[in-house]
């Protein structure tokens, strides 16, 4: 018999929760709407979440908002400020 806890762990170690992509599910349906957007838009892009991007912005926004992942800027999870898209955007039209 070992004497380690459940799944090889052992047993009196504090766990250590992951910096990241772990957050409270939303048992309220609180984001229910920006996450049906999102999902509806990666099925008809093909599974490219780069399609979907807004979508995605807007549905990490709302659980922030409600409190249901811990609030950052939006650079920080992969998304540009919006002025430096205007204008890369606006330079990429000028070629």
């Amino acid at each position: 018999m070992s004497a380690g806890g459940a799944f090889g762990g052992s047993r009196g170690s504090r766990p250590v929760p992951p910096e990241k992509g772990v957050f409270p599910l939303d048992h309220m349906h609180e984001c229910d709407l920006e996450k049906k957007e999102y999902l509806s838009c990666l099925k008809t892009a093909g599974h490219n979440s780069g399609k979907c991007k807004e979508f995605s912005k807007k549905y990490l926004q709302c659980r922030m908002e409600k409190n249901l992942m811990a609030k950052q800027d939006m650079s920080e999870l992969g998304f540009r400020k919006e002025l430096e898209t205007e204008t890369s955007e606006g330079t990429e039209n000028d070629k």
